[in-house]
């Protein structure tokens, strides 16, 4: 008999797996009423509404070649007007008497690309191990990021504060704790976090995050939102408005967008862009200045990169192989450390690396690293991790990058979509430490190892074959190098 649950709205059929995993997909958690409006409540229905399939995505453009054969995508398109914002659950135990703990999971994408409703986050070794888990889809793009005069800004975040009361308010009747909600997000998801730990509007809606290759250092602030704005509205031949910008089809839009980030990558000129000239990303969350969240934030935090982030990048454009000393050079000055003292601490520990591998680890400290030990350094008890496995594709090159871990988070490595990143037998054992870690924090708070502080500085090193062990300041003169600067 296919499983019902009550929400505030109404209630909602899923369906029943043969290992006792009860799915509900696609479930309405607000509705967007006009283009980069606010959400609203979701209507109530009379009956019992389905939820056996997912619902519509967010409008994106695919990722650039060659990223879309590595980064899990998918795109549902509804019918005109529907709303994309929808959640999935799933769970071992449908019923308010069980009061499991609650992982919501928030997408990345540069802000501009994702979706909740990939199988690649697919939350059923999450249910298994006896969590309720809960993926989202929010507004992307200029819909949800696009500073834009006379409407609120970061719509995609109001989107997911939105998802979060839903939460709060219905997860009781699927299985899960109200109390003990932890969101985690990877990339743009984890830089959303970042700044809903400082937001007064989430306060309270969870317990603890976990903040994946993201951190609080990453958003816009409103003079370089505008250059954003009025650059796409120049592109579209267009008033730089809301309401120009919602009479633009999405055939017209969401290739401006692409072609947007990818000008902003071959002219990185903070005159032209501003701050996105270093993040390199059109869409990000509109502030004022850097927020880190109080010392007494109230939220318990594990956040972590991998070791080769930038990797991703640089390895299956073939950049790694062909970038020059000169634009090494470049790319420390532009990140505010002197080239000659830079590269000399990145070499004292890499003495046969190119430029190319040398890039990655400057950047990779600059965009995800260090970002990610600040937010460490600013709350107490902080349970820091690195993932350092390195894939065996492109020859090995590809290393610990980017989104490399996230089919062992998921515990999901036999998911066809993570083969062209992860090679075709990627170590079990290592997802079972760090899929099993997660579920611990998200339950106990403990993912099995100490929390960092200023004295040891300890980590989690997620390794494979070569071990998972706990290590105490990884790589210390890399990380005083921007002490001061980022």
């Amino acid at each position: 008999m296919d499983p019902v649950c009550t929400t505030e709205q109404g209630q909602v059929s899923g369906r029943l797996s043969p290992s006792g995993v009860a799915s509900f997909l696609g479930i309405p958690y607000a509705n967007a009423p006009a283009f980069a409006a606010p959400p609203v409540p979701v209507e109530p229905w009379e009956g019992v509404r389905p939820a056996v399939a997912y619902g519509p995505t967010a409008a994106k453009a695919p990722y650039p070649p060659p990223l879309n054969a590595l980064i899990p995508e998918n795109s549902i398109v509804g019918e005109p007007g529907e709303s994309p914002l929808n959640l999935n659950v799933w769970t071992p135990s449908p019923g308010p008497e069980s009061n499991l703990p609650v992982m919501v999971w928030i997408h990345g994408g540069a802000f501009a690309n994702g979706s909740g409703s990939a199988s690649a986050y697919d939350g059923s070794a999450f249910a298994r191990d006896g969590v309720v888990f809960v993926t989202l889809n929010y507004r992307l793009g200029t819909e949800g990021f696009l500073h834009l005069d006379g409407v609120p800004d970061n719509r995609g975040l109001l989107d997911q504060i939105a998802a979060l009361e839903w939460v709060r308010e219905n997860i009781a009747s699927f299985g899960g704790d109200p109390d003990r909600v932890t969101v985690l997000g990877q990339s743009a998801g984890a830089m959303g976090i970042g700044v809903l730990l400082g937001m007064e509007r989430a306060r309270g809606l969870f317990r603890r995050a976990i903040l994946q290759s993201g951190a609080a250092h990453h958003f816009l602030r409103p003079a370089s939102a505008r250059l954003i704005t009025e650059r796409l509205a120049r592109k579209l031949l267009i008033d730089p408005t809301a309401e120009a910008f919602a009479a633009v089809p999405a055939s017209r839009l969401l290739p401006a967008q692409s072609e947007l980030r990818a000008e902003i990558s071959t002219r990185p000129d903070p005159a032209l862009w501003g701050d996105a000239a270093f993040n390199l990303m059109p869409f990000e969350p509109v502030r004022d200045e850097l927020a880190l969240p109080a010392p007494d934030c109230g939220v318990d935090l594990l956040v972590g990169t991998t070791r080769h982030e930038y990797r991703l990048f640089l390895v299956p454009t073939e950049r790694l192989d062909v970038l020059s000393e000169r634009r090494l050079r470049a790319g420390a000055a532009a990140y505010g450390v002197d080239p000659d003292t830079a590269l000399a601490v990145y070499r004292e520990t890499r003495p046969e690396a190119t430029p190319g591998e040398l890039f990655d680890a400057m950047t990779t400290d600059w965009f995800y690293r260090i970002p990610a030990i600040r937010l460490a350094e600013t709350v107490p008890g902080t349970y820091v991790y690195e993932f350092a496995w390195g894939s065996p594709r492109f020859g090995g090159k590809l290393g610990a990058c980017h989104a490399a871990e996230l089919g062992f988070v998921f515990d999901r490595l036999d998911d066809a979509t993570y083969a062209p990143m992860l090679g075709e037998h990627p170590p079990q054992p290592l997802a079972d430490a760090m899929h099993g870690a997660w579920v611990a924090f998200a339950a106990t708070g403990d993912p099995g190892w100490s929390p960092y502080d200023k004295a040891s500085r300890t980590a989690m090193v997620f390794a494979g074959a070569e071990g998972n062990e706990a290590a105490d300041d990884l790589r210390p003169k890399e990380r005083r190098l921007w002490d001061g600067l980022r």
